[in-house]
């Protein structure tokens, strides 16, 4: 039986992918007149599946590194980008899709603004960040541990809803919904694995290759390799891992770690 991408082996035991995965799906339009870029993809884990429910695609990310990576799993229409300008004509896209990319980008206000430009009249931005506010321990936590912004490639730790409505405003993009998702304890085992990765993992790993997106888990085939018996082990206690995040439930007050926002370029 030929084997699954390492990066669907990945999500499959992944609680906070599959939960956005979730949300976006259920709340994302998508017919197959649509042109869609894909800002920030990453490794390809999410839009592999978002590119299932139809439309033509674009995928681009800052990483030549994660691009390689992507393309073995999307096959085509991959590119790379710079922080400035996008290499696309003014209104092309009907959708932009950024997941997890702006809180990266020293900039965050020329990419809003480059959106803006290359949506078409009424397109749509979804956009996905961490969610921040003083009430949020875990990111007080995370710095405790020793897990700076730069093992996540990140700029800022993220964005409060109200913060980052302002930038859409100051680009002209109206919000039009917004959702959170990963409750705490979701986030915490999230942390947790992202710190064992950095303490005890990735040290292993022989290369040095600076990701955009950080270093808190295998970004490449190879450094999936390094860790396979570690995976393995980890697999064999997911259900248990899932069976912990289930508490999310009980606190259904809460709001999650994860933001998402659905916002429209304003006429």
């Amino acid at each position: 039986m030929k084997q699954k991408p390492w990066q669907l082996q990945v999500f499959k035991k992944s609680i906070k992918k599959k939960e956005k995965l979730h949300l976006l799906q259920k709340n994302l339009d998508i017919d197959s007149s649509m042109v869609i870029l894909d800002l920030g993809c990453a490794q390809a884990i999410l839009s592999y599946f978002l590119r299932a429910k139809g439309g033509f695609w674009v995928h681009t990310d800052l990483d030549f590194e994660n691009l390689k990576t992507s393309q073995s799993l999307l096959e085509k229409n991959c590119l790379q980008v710079s922080e400035g300008s996008l290499p696309f004509k003014s209104e092309s896209f009907d959708l932009v899709i950024s997941l997890d990319y702006l809180e990266h980008l020293e900039n965050d206000e020329i990419c809003l603004e480059e959106i803006r430009r290359i949506l078409k009249k009424d397109g749509c931005l979804v956009l996905a960040t961490p969610r921040t506010g003083k009430f949020l321990i875990l990111h007080k936590l995370r710095s405790a541990l020793g897990l700076s912004l730069d093992f996540y490639g990140h700029k800022r730790e993220g964005y409060s809803l109200a913060e980052l409505e302002k930038k859409l405003i100051k680009a002209h993009l109206l919000l039009k919904k917004h959702k959170t998702f990963s409750g705490f304890f979701s986030e915490s085992l999230e942390l947790f694995l992202n710190f064992f990765y950095v303490k005890f993992l990735s040290s292993r790993i022989q290369s040095k290759s600076k990701f955009r997106d950080g270093r808190i888990r295998p970004s490449t085939s190879h450094e999936f390799a390094a860790q396979k018996k570690t995976f393995k082990a980890y697999s064999f206690f997911y259900p248990l891992v899932w069976l912990i995040t289930r508490l999310d439930k009980a606190l259904f007050f809460q709001r999650g770690y994860g933001l998402v926002v659905w916002a429209q370029k304003n006429s």
